[in-house]
């Protein structure tokens, strides 16, 4: 049977225990700082890095390399997603969250220790790709795990929302991040500021090593990763499996399914977030403070609207929510950027407000919804790669693209065409996996009959 039927829980969840809410809390944790740290680099690469690690004549140029520098991030999330994955099912998801936490405050803490271009010549910046791969394998392989350790212990119907505390790390992540740098220029001149403030903000990398030794002295493995492992025992003495393997062969088109319907969520938040924050800085001359204080406020609302839409698609289905999330950002493309150009904050936070409204729909029930996609024995890779390739092809190359965009057509609306081209994307790959569930449900169906 195709694992993309699964869209509902089949398996027995676990019996009702205190153990829940401490692995759910050590999870929404996990992925919390891990985002953090990944975040805090984002906001530096729009403010400060291309000026103190790639030094030129154009400040255009500076920023395309910061932000070149961020992607590489991303295209080495899919490399800790297989890794992890594939280990992680055969091994179990808390060794390989536990890995990524520990590789993510190392990367983290380097960076903020790591000496300028003017200071160490070209190895600055060789060593700031080097902490940004690792940072991006950190992160490939944590979320996934972060996922599963959440969603595998959940209570019978509510994988959704128990999925979606592992999803509020990223506008937690998001908001403290900012809040971070918010305080470090408030009491910081900006001399002083491009000097050492804005390393302050990574050396926030020391509590994850902290949380990696919680998770690994207090948080058990979780039931179906257990169950699974037993009933495959058997079979792995005669013929040892590989999860990679069995999804590169049966599953990868689900795979691509997945990383489609997610890429224009996952780009559109580094735009609102990464993007904007160069493109109102330094083209449209808005305060630093004032745009980084509109995405502070605009992602706290998000640790709303994320449980709400996951909790609902636990009663009215995960594809439903994420399709109408995915038309959201399709049609408020264009409106995002026109509101932006007026150059006012109010209708900056009204532009990135309904924008987040959109991702948050779609970002709350995705756990789940990947989770479901794929069998016990092969989930963490099948869904860590789905999400891994939508981060690289989405998110990645969004604020990269951004500028580009931007130098090479002098207009916003470009930006907008990019967004509106994967959300078509995204919606035909959601009609393809809607499909698919609906033909398995009456293969199902007829069989019972």
């Amino acid at each position: 049977m195709d694992p993309a039927a699964h869209l509902t829980d089949s398996a027995s969840p676990p019996p009702a225990d205190p153990r829940r809410r401490r692995v759910a809390t050590a999870a929404a944790l996990a992925s919390a700082v891990e985002w953090y740290d990944y975040f805090v680099f984002g906001i530096a690469a729009a403010l400060v890095l291309g000026d103190l690690y790639f030094p030129s004549g154009s400040s255009s140029a500076g920023v395309l390399a910061a932000f070149a520098t961020f992607a590489v991030g991303f295209l080495a999330r899919p490399v800790g997603g297989i890794i992890a994955g594939q280990l992680g099912d055969k091994h179990g998801r808390k060794p390989m969250l536990v890995l990524a936490l520990v590789l993510m405050g190392l990367a983290t803490v380097g960076i903020g220790l790591l000496p300028t271009y003017e200071t160490i010549g070209i190895a600055a910046p060789v060593l700031l790709v080097l902490f940004r791969v690792i940072q991006g394998i950190a992160v490939g392989a944590q979320w996934g795990g972060a996922m599963l350790m959440a969603t595998e212990y959940a209570p019978e119907g509510k994988r959704g929302l128990y999925g979606s505390l592992v999803q509020l790390g990223v506008p937690i992540g998001v908001v403290t991040a900012n809040t971070v740098f918010l305080i470090a220029g408030a009491v910081t001149s900006d001399s002083t500021f491009a000097a050492w403030g804005w390393r302050v903000p990574f050396f926030v990398g020391f509590l994850v090593l902290a949380l990696a030794w919680f998770i690994h002295t207090r948080v058990e493995e979780t039931p179906e990763f257990r169950a699974a492992e037993r009933a495959l025992a058997a079979q792995e003495k005669s013929e040892p499996r590989s999860p990679l393997r069995t999804i590169l062969r049966e599953h990868l088109g689900t795979v691509f399914l997945a990383g489609g319907s997610f890429a224009v969520n996952t780009a559109t938040f580094y735009i609102i977030i990464t993007g904007v924050l160069d493109y109102a800085t330094r083209e449209l001359d808005m305060k630093r403070s004032a745009v980084l204080t509109v995405s502070l406020c605009v992602s706290l609302t998000q640790l709303a609207l994320i449980p709400a839409a996951a909790a609902l698609s636990d009663r009215i289905g995960r594809l439903r929510i994420y399709a109408f999330g995915a038309v959201g950002l399709l049609v408020w493309a264009i409106p995002l950027f026109l509101l932006i150009d007026t150059k006012s904050l109010l209708w900056l936070g009204v532009g990135t407000f309904v924008t987040s409204c959109f991702l948050s729909i779609m970002y709350g029930p995705q756990a789940a919804l990947f989770a479901e996609l794929f069998t016990a024995e092969m989930r963490y890779t099948g869904a860590s790669l789905g999400y891994q390739i939508a981060a690289v092809f989405g998110g990645g190359l969004a604020p990269f693209m951004m500028v580009l965009l931007l130098e090479a057509t002098g207009t916003s609306m470009a930006v907008s065409a990019y967004i509106i081209g994967l959300a078509v994307i995204a919606l035909v790959s959601i009609r393809i996996l809607s499909n698919r569930a609906a033909a398995r449900t009456a293969e199902a169906a007829a069989a019972q009959e």
